[in-house]
């Protein structure tokens, strides 16, 4: 007997897979690398610790329609928790023909999270991602409608759990007594429930007509400043940051038009996204200089890459964006996956 665990590598997710292995169930893990929650070692680590296969699984275009228009709506922030939790489920059931499983398992627990773990959520993702009664959340199955595995007689519904709410120290004792010696620290949550990260996101949503997972990638990267409608101007917060930025306008996908950098100065990276026009270079070149360390004299040349690969100098001289806010500002910079 097979299942898929979708697993995060967080406490949850750990702990489910190891209840079905107590009763053993072969579990092999399947991982979602959405635009803000990419495999990060930790994962691959929890998964070998337990010694479970990980199916690294990347979202494709489709996901856009979970962050444009989710069925289910949005949180607090621009989080469509729901519709996101759907779109995994989906792509675990789309893993079990190919692996040879049976039902599919989540750390879930009812109540722990407020947007998309509600008893009415758990069935809403039940049932609109196909799986139905093949998917057990064994954590709380006991607060849960009998499974299909559980009524067949695949898993033991005696040997599960009843957990809810947002209490951690029950789990940290089943952890210990499963066996579990290295109990990771809670999450933080999605970037996307962060109100002010949320304020870039629907900025994004609201004003640009046409995007891809690029436009989403290039939010968690810098201060973000709507100069036009069509035209917005990322810049780097730190060397870090300029790199990524750097990284973001070489990628085969890149919707970036232009990349500034500072020539006879030290200063940010900037991305023009949308119509680099001479003033928008200007705004960008303007807040370059805005955010410099070691601006000397009146005159500063900056750096010009443009989409075509054409390569040229401007002169700055006082930045012309002293005023301008960035969106969502004193944003905290996302660190940890839904």
């Amino acid at each position: 007997m097979r299942c898929v665990a979708l697993f995060s590598g967080g406490l949850d997710s750990q702990l489910a897979t190891r209840l079905m292995q107590q009763q053993g169930i072969e579990v092999e893990g399947a991982h979602v690398a959405t635009v803000y929650a990419p495999c990060e070692p930790r994962t691959v680590a929890a998964a070998q610790h337990l010694g479970i296969r990980l199916h690294q699984l990347a979202v494709g275009p489709d996901y856009l329609e979970v962050l444009e228009r989710p069925r289910f709506g949005y949180g607090k922030g621009a989080n469509p928790c729901i519709d996101c939790r759907i779109y995994m489920a989906k792509m675990a059931a789309g893993l079990m023909p190919q692996i040879d499983a049976h039902f599919v398992v989540t750390g879930e627990i009812i109540g722990q999270r407020p947007m998309s773990q509600k008893r009415r959520d758990l069935d809403i993702v039940a049932h609109h991602s196909g799986l139905d009664d093949l998917l057990l959340r064994p954590l709380s199955a006991k607060l849960l409608p009998a499974t299909y595995p559980e009524r067949q007689g695949w898993v033991d519904r005696s040997r599960l759990h009843g957990f809810s709410g947002r209490r951690r120290y029950d789990l940290a004792q089943l952890a210990t007594a499963l066996g579990l010696t290295e109990i990771p620290q809670p999450s933080t949550g999605c970037a996307l429930t962060d109100k002010l990260f949320g304020v870039k996101a629907f900025d994004l949503l609201n004003t640009t007509a046409s995007k891809t997972l690029w436009d989403f990638q290039s939010l968690r990267v810098g201060r973000h400043f709507r100069f036009q409608p069509d035209c917005k101007v990322i810049v780097g917060r730190d060397q870090t940051e300029n790199s990524q930025l750097r990284d973001l306008h070489d990628a085969a996908d890149a919707r970036s038009t232009a990349l500034l950098e500072p020539h006879d100065f030290l200063g940010p990276t900037v991305l023009i996204v949308g119509p680099a026009t001479e003033s928008a270079r200007e705004y960008a070149g303007g807040l370059a200089l805005r955010y410099a360390r070691n601006k000397r004299g009146e005159h500063h040349q900056i750096q010009i890459l443009d989409a075509d690969g054409s390569r040229r100098f401007a002169a700055h001289t006082t930045p012309d964006s002293e005023n301008a806010m960035p969106l969502g500002a004193q944003t905290p910079r996302p660190t940890e996956p839904c």
